[in-house]
C-alpha cells in the first residue's frame, strides 16, 4: 500500500497557495485543530519538563546509588546525546509513517522508560534507559510539530504554534520547581514516575483526538547511508562539545579530532543526499534563505538562553544561599513572562509576518542579558524579575517565530524533517552555549582568583578545591571549617569566592549578550512561511 493521505479523495481540502492541501474541516472530534493541540501539548509537556527537573535529582541520585561525578553526567549527557542525534531521522519517519503513529509511539516509550528509570537501583540502569527516554521523545517532538502543521489552516498556525511554545517554556522553566517540590517531599524516583501518569493521558487523548495527515507526495524509502552519517555527524559534535565542556578542554586533541570527525561526517552526508533518490534531508530545503535563517536564529536563541540560564541556577542557589525550590520560584517571573506572551506573539506574527517581533525578540533578550551583568551579592529581588521578565518577553517571539518559519518554509511533505531540524537545532545550540559559556566562566574565573585572593589579604595561594567553588559560586563552608579555618578567615574566603564567581558570570552574559545581537541581525533575513510544495521540486540538487 502506497503512502498516500489517510482521507479518502472525495473529502480532501482545497489546496493553499503554493500546492500544499489546506487541512480539511474536522468533523467531530478527531482531527479538531484545538483539541489537536491540547493533545500533542500534553506529550510535548512531558519531555519539555524533563529537560531540566533531572538536574534537581541529580545530586540525590548520585548519594542514594553511590554513583560518581562522571556518572551523573551521564545521566544528562545521555539523554542529551540520543535526542540529538536521532530528532530528524525521527522526524522522517513521521512523514513516512505518519505523525500520529510515531508521536503515540513515542509517548508510550517515554513513560515506559521512565518508569523503568525509577525502578531501577544502579545507575548504570538509570543512564541506559535516559538513553531510551531520549530516543523516544525524539520521536515525540517533530510528529507534534507536523500534527500540528497539518491540521491547522496557515492563518492560525502561527497562534497553535504559540501556545505550543508556551507549553515549552512553561515546562522548562517550571521544572526546577516541581523537581525540587517532589525531590524534598517524595523521592527522586517520583521525579520520573510523574511521567507515567501523564503519559497514559497523553496516549488516550491522543488515541481518541489525534487523526493521521500524510502528504500526496511522501516519502516512500529510507535513506539508511544517510541516516548513518548524519546521526554519526550529530554524536561526533555533541560528543565534543560535551567532552570539552567537561574535562577536554577546546584546545584538546580530543575535541579537535571529533569536531573533524563531524565535519567530515557532515560534508559526506551532504554529498551522498545529492546522489540518493529520496534523501533523508532533501538539501534543496536549505535554499530557502528564511528556512536557513530561522535554524541559524534557533540554534544562537538557545546558545544563550540555555547557556545564560545555566549560571542564573548556580547564581541563586550559591551565591543568595536559595533552595533548589526557591531558585525556581525566583525564576517565575520568566515563566510566566513566556506563558503570557508566546500567544500573543502568534497572534502578532500572523498579523505582521515574523521578522518584526523575532528582531524585537533578539534586542529584548541582548538587552537582558546586558541587564544581568548588573547582578551581585545584593541584588533585590525586583531587580532580579526585571531582568528575568525581560529575558521571557524576548525569548517568546523567537521560540515561536523561528518554529514557524522553518517549520512553515518546508514542503508540507517534510514537516516532521523540519519538525527535526527545528528541535535539533535547539540542542544543539543549547548543549553549545552551556560547554562554551562555560569555557569562558572557568577561564575567567582561572585568571581571576589568584588577584582577587591576594587583594583580599589572604595568605599564599588559593587551594586547587577553590577554583572548582568559584566556579558554582559555592563557598565550601564544611570543608573549611573541617580544616579548622577560623570563621572570619572562612568569611573573607567567602566573599573572594563571590566576587569571582560574578567576574566570570558577567563576562559568560556578556558574550551571550553579543551573541543575541548577532541572532537579531540573522532574523533580518526571515520571512512568513510559504506554505508549498514549490521546494519539492528543488530538493534535489
Amino acid at each position: 500500500m502506497t503512502s498516500q493521505t489517510t482521507v479518502d479523495k472525495a473529502d480532501k481540502a482545497p489546496e493553499q497557495p503554493g500546492g500544499a492541501p489546506a487541512p480539511a474541516e474536522a468533523k467531530g472530534l478527531r482531527g479538531h485543530p484545538w483539541l489537536t493541540l491540547f493533545a500533542v501539548a500534553i506529550g510535548v509537556m512531558m519531555v519539555a519538563l524533563d529537560g531540566t527537573i533531572v538536574a534537581i535529582a541529580n545530586p540525590v541520585i548520585k548519594q542514594d546509588l553511590n554513583a560518581s561525578l562522571a556518572d551523573v553526567q551521564w545521566i544528562t549527557n545521555g539523554y542529551l546525546l540520543a535526542l540529538a542525534v536521532s530528532l530528524i531521522t525521527a522526524g522522517k519517519l513521521g512523514d513516512r509513517f505518519g505523525h500520529r503513529q510515531t508521536f503515540l509511539i513515542g509517548i508510550v516509550g517515554f513513560a515506559a522508560a521512565s518508569g523503568a528509570i525509577g525502578l531501577s537501583e544502579s545507575v548504570t540502569y538509570v543512564v541506559v534507559f535516559r538513553v531510551l527516554q531520549g530516543l523516544f521523545g525524539a520521536l515525540l517532538m517533530p510528529a507534534a510539530l507536523g500534527l500540528l502543521r497539518a491540521t491547522f489552516p496557515a492563518e492560525k498556525l502561527n497562534m497553535a504554534i504559540g501556545i505550543w511554545g508556551m507549553v515549552i517554556g512553561a515546562s522548562t522553566a517550571g521544572g526546577p520547581i516541581l523537581g525540587g517540590v517532589l525531590v524534598e517531599h517524595v523521592n527522586w524516583q517520583s521525579v520520573f514516575f510523574i511521567n507515567v501518569p501523564v503519559g497514559v493521558i497523553a496516549l488516550v487523548f491522543g488515541l481518541w483526538i489525534l487523526k493521521d495527515h500524510r502528504a500526496e507526495n511522501a516519502p516512500r524509502s529510507f535513506d539508511i547511508p544517510g541516516i548513518v552519517l548524519l546521526s554519526g555527524a550529530m554524536f561526533f559534535l555533541i560528543w565534543a562539545i560535551i567532552k570539552a565542556g567537561e574535562s577536554w578542554g577546546w584546545g584538546g586533541t580530543k575535541t579537535w579530532i571529533f569536531l573533524g570527525a563531524a565535519v567530515l561526517s557532515f560534508v559526506l552526508f551532504a554529498v551522498w543526499e545529492t546522489k540518493v533518490k529520496e534523501p533523508l534531508v532533501p538539501l534543496g530545503m536549505f535554499r530557502s534563505v528564511p528556512l536557513s535563517a530561522g535554524t541559524i536564529l534557533m540554534v544562537l536563541m538557545a546558545f544563550a538562553f540555555m547557556g545564560g540560564l545555566f549560571f542564573v541556577t548556580f547564581y541563586l542557589q550559591g551565591v543568595h544561599h536559595m533552595t533548589p525550590v526557591e531558585s525556581g520560584l525566583h525564576l517565575l517571573p520568566l515563566t510566566a513572562m513566556m506563558i503570557v506572551s508566546s500567544p500573543l506573539a502568534g497572534a502578532l506574527i500572523t498579523k505582521f509576518g515574523p521578522r518584526v517581533p523575532l528582531v524585537g525578540g533578539m534586542v529584548f533578550t541582548a538587552a537582558a542579558m546586558f541587564g544581568m551583568t548588573t547582578l551581585s551579592t545584593d541584588t533585590s529581588t525586583w531587580t532580579m524579575s526585571l531582568w528575568f521578565a525581560l529575558l521571557g518577553l524576548g525569548l517568546a517571539p523567537v521560540m515561536v517565530g523561528a518554529t514557524e518559519v522553518i517549520v512553515g518554509n518546508a514542503p508540507m511533505e517534510l514537516s516532521g524533517v523540519a519538525g527535526g531540524l527545528q528541535q535539533a537545532a535547539m540542542q544543539v545550540g543549547g548543549a553549545l552555549g552551556t560547554a562554551v559559556l562555560g569555557a569562558v566562566m572557568s577561564s575567567k574565573v582561572s585568571s581571576t582568583l589568584p588577584e582577587k585572593w591576594t587583594e583580599a589579604g589572604l595568605p599564599g595561594e588559593p587551594a586547587p578545591g577553590l577554583e572548582a567553588a568559584a566556579v558554582a559560586g559555592a563557598v565550601p563552608t564544611e570543608a573549611l571549617e573541617k580544616a579548622h579555618t577560623p570563621q572570619p578567615v572562612i568569611e573573607q574566603i567567602g566573599d573572594v569566592i563571590k566576587d569571582t564567581f560574578l567576574s566570570g558570570m558577567h563576562l559568560a552574559f556578556v558574550t551571550a549578550g553579543v551573541v543575541a545581537v548577532v541572532a537579531a541581525l540573522v532574523a533580518l533575513f526571515t520571512k512568513r512561511g510559504a506554505n508549498a510544495e514549490a521546494g519539492a521540486g528543488a530538493a534535489h540538487i
